[in-house]
């Protein structure tokens, strides 16, 4: 009864902790603004005019293109003809070349507007969609299939005057990794390219690290970028991230890498970018035309009108990419410097403004009689507690408004500075806050009021404040309130501009629910608010819009921590209306919280989930070792699964390897680093959080045992009507001509198409045997039920051999069995069922393990029509000792396993594989199946190691062994080789001949006259008519030698 209540307790929990996954899931996916991006529409039909590449390239890279984007007419006109500034678009994983269309089309309408006075040409690269962001071997390729596109690109204009030198790349996604990576190439000059603009790139680390090429590709980037910063320093590159609606790509992923030496980057989010001011997801990020209308009014203001090339010129690359993502001005001016100006319009009126709070609305002025008016507001001598000026506008046209005044005469300014360009759009307002220590030197401030604002609806509202009496600070409530209390700020609004910081608010984890409420006396006309909430150390602001009076709820959570040397703290702003009550609460935000641990610690799950299922596993074998028989899965787990037998070890690794000696031993045993070292540089990682998610990893495969084992019954019911269900043996021939065929068959496929392949097969049939388990367990159990008492049986049994006189022969009375008519107890039933759990165990296993190798088959079967094989195969090395483990244990019986003298150590060393899972598999992800082929590499030894014949099969698992190893290294080269196809084929004839006659085809000779008279083996080509034999040989001479040596490599 207590043990039924304890595991209706259990299931509760877990069904609680999979609840909370499920609710941090929901958060990411589908809790967030709506898509406020508004679709870039094109005025005419878009063309994408392939570019002809040198055969070399065409032939080496025959699975990309070159194309550059045109519309209508235009594109007609164009032929080629290229005459104005390369930009280079890079699609990311799965992405189109035609994604190109969206900017090409808004800068081809802006040229016109400026009557093409320079224009620029968009390129782009089809990467036949390839998934690289699941399959880090063809990024190699790709980056140097863009580098020889570069040069393609920039021949095209060597008869121009004025002719580029240099390329601009616009990278969406993986795109953008691949335009920082021509960098690293040996023959590169950086040279080529002048500016990277990237676009949900995540630049950190790869979204999903399931490939050991794919992490090896990254960390070679980033090493080479911050090692090289000095000689890169002359790059500009800037870096988007979506926000909180890319749930693909999280924003934190997105920031560049730096050492912060040279200020050549630039982070931001789109939810800060001016003029934008949302979140967008993976794909809306490259047609939402906010952005893309920022994108290319950077690009517009980028170049040098003397060249009519992209400036030079680095701090002006970041002054204008400043200007447009960060904190935008109306007025720009090509320096950026305060300019000087003279009042010569004498009709102007001047008028000063003695008050410390002003407001203007706009008169009906008279179209007859347009007048500019000028409003004089005196600096507050120091001694006034007053040390700020804040001002806002409505409606203003975009001209210069506000100065600074160094002279004034009979209140009129003789000379001033323009201060314009220092004032920031934000919303419907363009706001300055002036410092007054910073313009000390000037009198008066002017508000400028131009002829152009004639007839038009306007207002301007200034008041000068003490900056700390508008600033308020409150403590932010603990993430354990749970959302139950909260804090609570109310402003009596009698100025503009508060600003509440919120104070220990800097950590991803946190998530907070703000709820505004304003509530006014009286208003006059329509009055709107903007909430702003800032974070002071990274670009991922975002801006609120509302009426006055209103209830708006803000939810704040950050995409990055905040660094370690700095004391900042995030802050709400609030432009107000005047004569208004604010009233501001404060509380965390459950949901919210959770969908921060799945967004940034969600990656982690998987290995938790494997970490709880290879410690079930070792429980199960100790159980069966000690007890002699084995448990469920799901009581296993119950009884491993322990935070504190394995987050322990692995935080007192952390904690050793701050010194010195730990770190040199830990080097000499060339031990990788520990996953959660990173994160705690990024400052995302707390104990705390993987005790959770160790948590949440029980709840899944919990569940997940659950749901397999429901299934396994209602699939073996299937299984039953093709295959009449037998009785378990409990001796099987480990090695048997069908299990060695199966085992032959799935290393072809490896070595033929990839090791995912091959792991999906050899779990297909795994899952046969599985089923056919359970359909004999189960008819088994049926058996035993229709006999008599198992008890009477033993008596009988016991009282015939006592007759008899020989006790040494009794053996335990069993049921007949249908199948061979052989007796059937109640120990082979146990055995059965032990056999049944043992297995089940392992089908848990290396169902993650196929969810792993999941992405690098995806990536194989999508391309097969290009290639039968995969390489390089980042699977392959686990294949093969999975196929010889798979094929050892799909054979196997639990009565096998106790007589194993390996028993106990196998299971204790579940342990250390779960400890080494957590603290390497993190992070990288590939890791994990290596830790779990060791396992059921040991599971499978201790099948064959029992008493008897210990040696010999020893002898026969260390040959496996031995021919794995062999194997893997002839079957994974380190580079990718070209496969060469025989020509006896007529296919591969005549797609060489295509080939050859296109070659040829500018040098007068036509080749396909001579395709159907030409023939070739496998070792020597020959022609029968002998036509052209010079330009034949020569056009054979490379495939000769290079089949050759591909037939040496085979040979080893």
């Amino acid at each position: 009864m207590a043990g039924a209540r304890m595991r209706w307790l259990s299931a509760i929990l877990q069904g609680f902790l999979l609840a909370l996954v499920g609710l941090g899931i929901w958060d990411v996916l589908f809790v967030y603004e709506e898509n406020r991006c508004s679709m870039t529409y094109m005025f005419e039909y878009p063309e994408y005019i392939k570019i002809k590449l040198p055969y070399k390239v065409s032939s080496k890279y025959q699975n990309y293109d070159l194309y550059l984007y045109g519309e209508g007419d235009s594109a007609e006109a164009h032929n080629l003809k290229t005459t104005g500034i390369p930009v280079l678009f890079l699609p990311g994983n799965a992405g189109s070349y035609r994604q190109v269309r969206s900017l090409g089309s808004v800068a081809l309408r802006k040229a016109e507007n400026i009557h093409n006075k320079f224009h620029f040409d968009f390129f782009s690269i089809d990467f036949n969609e390839e998934l690289v962001a699941l399959y880090g071997g063809s990024l190699e390729k790709q980056t140097k299939f863009v580098h020889a596109c570069i040069k393609v690109i920039l021949k095209l204009y060597k008869d121009q005057k004025d002719a580029p030198c240099s390329v601009a790349i616009v990278g969406h996604s993986m795109g953008g990794i691949i335009a920082r990576a021509l960098f690293t190439l040996p023959n590169f000059k950086p040279t080529l390219i002048s500016l990277i603009i990237t676009q949900a790139t995540p630049h950190v680390a790869p979204v999903l690290p399931v490939d050991s090429y794919l992490i090896d590709f990254y960390n070679t980037v980033n090493n080479y970028w911050i090692l090289k910063e000095k000689d890169l320093r002359n790059i500009t590159v800037l870096s988007m991230g979506g926000g909180f609606r890319d749930y693909q790509v999280r924003s934190g992923l997105t920031i560049l890498p730096s050492l912060g030496l040279y200020n050549n980057t630039l982070n931001v989010v789109t939810s800060a970018v001016p003029r934008a001011w949302l979140s967008t997801d993976h794909l809306c990020i490259v047609w939402c035309k906010e952005l893309v209308l920022a994108t290319v009014r950077a690009f517009f203001d980028l170049v040098d009108h003397q060249t009519n090339q992209i400036t030079s010129d680095l701090e002006k690359r970041i002054s204008v990419l400043h200007h447009h993502f960060v904190n935008y001005s109306e007025k720009y001016s090509e320096d950026n410097l305060e300019s000087s100006v003279e009042f010569s319009d004498s009709s102007a009126t001047w008028s000063v403004i003695n008050t410390y709070t002003w407001t203007y609305s706009s008169p009906e002025f008279s179209a007859w009689e347009p007048k500019a008016a000028y409003f004089l507001l005196p600096l507050p001598s120091e001694g006034e507690p007053h040390n700020n000026l804040y001002c806002r506008t409505t409606n203003l046209e975009p001209s210069t408004w506000i100065y600074g005044c160094m002279k004034v005469d009979q209140s009129v300014c003789q000379e001033g500075i323009d201060l314009t360009g220092e004032a920031e759009l934000l919303k419907m307002y363009k706001i300055v806050n002036f410092n007054l220590d910073d313009y000390r030197s000037f009198s008066h401030f002017i508000i400028h009021i131009s002829k152009a604002n004639v007839n038009k609806r306007f207002n301007i509202e200034c008041e000068f404040l003490r900056a700390e009496s508008r600033m308020m600070t409150t403590q932010v409530t603990n993430i354990l309130s749970f959302g139950t209390s909260s804090n609570r700020v109310v402003i009596n609004s009698a100025g503009l501009i508060h600003k509440v910081k919120l104070q220990n608010f800097n950590q991803i984890y946190q998530a907070f629910k703000i709820h505004v409420r304003s509530n006014c006396q009286f208003t006059h006309g329509k009055t709107e608010d903007v909430y702003r909430f800032h974070v002071p150390w990274s670009h991922e602001d975002f801006v609120v819009t509302t009426s006055v009076p209103s209830s708006t709820v803000i939810f704040a959570k950050l995409h990055s921590a905040r660094p370690e040397n700095d004391s900042s703290v995030p802050e709400l702003q609030l432009h107000t209306a005047r004569s208004c009550q604010y009233e501001i609460t404060i509380r965390t935000s459950f949901l919210e919280v959770l969908g921060q641990l799945i967004r940034f610690h969600g990656i982690h799950l998987p290995t938790y989930v494997v970490v709880n299922i290879l410690l079930a596993f070792g429980r199960q074998l100790i159980h069966l070792y000690s007890e002699g028989h084995c448990l469920d899965f799901n009581s296993a787990l119950n009884a491993a699964s322990k935070p504190y037998i394995v987050i322990p070890f692995i935080n007192l690794a952390v904690f050793l390897l701050r010194y010195d000696w730990f770190k040199e031993t830990w080097s000499n045993l060339m031990l990788p680093d520990i996953d959660v070292l990173p994160s705690n540089e990024q400052g995302i990682a707390y104990p705390m959080i993987s005790i959770l998610l160790f948590l949440f990893g029980t709840a899944i495969a919990y569940w997940n045992g659950i749901f397999l084992r429901v299934l396994l019954r209602q699939l073996s019911f299937l299984w039953s009507i093709f295959q009449r269900p037998r009785v378990i043996q409990k001796e099987y021939k480990k090695l048997n001509f069908r299990s060695s065929s199966i085992m032959i068959f799935l290393l072809f496929i490896i070595w033929t198409t990839c090791g995912a392949a091959a792991l999906i097969l050899g779990y297909i049939l795994y899952l046969v045997k599985v089923l056919s388990l359970q359909a004999s367990v189960r008819t088994m159990k049926s058996i035993l039920n229709l006999a008599p008492k198992q008890e009477i049986i033993k008596k009988g049994a016991f009282a015939c051999s006592a007759k008899e006189g020989d006790k040494s022969r009794t053996k335990e009375p069993e049921q007949l069995s249908p199948d061979n008519n052989k007796l059937l107890s109640v120990s082979d039933v146990d055995d059965a069922v032990d056999t049944l759990q043992i297995h089940t165990t392992i089908l848990h296993l290396l169902n993650w393990v196929i969810l792993f190798s999941a992405p690098s088959f995806i990536y194989w079967f999508k391309n097969l029509r290009y290639s039968r094989r995969l390489d390089p195969d980042p699977c392959g090395s686990v294949a093969i000792i999975l196929v010889f483990s798979m094929g050892l244990l799909i054979n196997s019986h639990s009565t096998s396993v106790k007589r194993s003298k390996l028993l106990k150590h196998t299971a204790r060393l579940q342990l250390l594989l779960a400890i080494a899972s957590a603290a390497f598999g993190l992070e990288h992800l590939y890791r994990v199946p290596y830790f779990v082929t060791f396992s059921l590499v040991l599971y499978s030894l201790g099948c064959l190691v029992h008493p008897r014949s210990i040696m010999l099969k020893v002898q026969v698992f260390t040959l496996c062994l031995a021919v794995s190893l062999v194997t893997l290294v002839h079957a994974i080269p380190l580079e990718s080789k070209d496969a060469w196809k025989s020509l006896e084929n007529p296919r591969n004839r005549e797609l060489f001949f295509r080939t050859l006659q296109a070659y040829f085809s500018g040098r007068g000779v036509d080749v396909g006259k001579i395709s159907k008279s030409f023939r070739m083996d496998n070792r020597k080509p020959f022609i029968a008519a002998a036509l052209y034999p010079d330009h034949i040989a020569s056009a054979f001479s490379d495939y000769e030698g290079q089949k050759d040596s591909f037939a040496a490599f085979l040979k080893g």
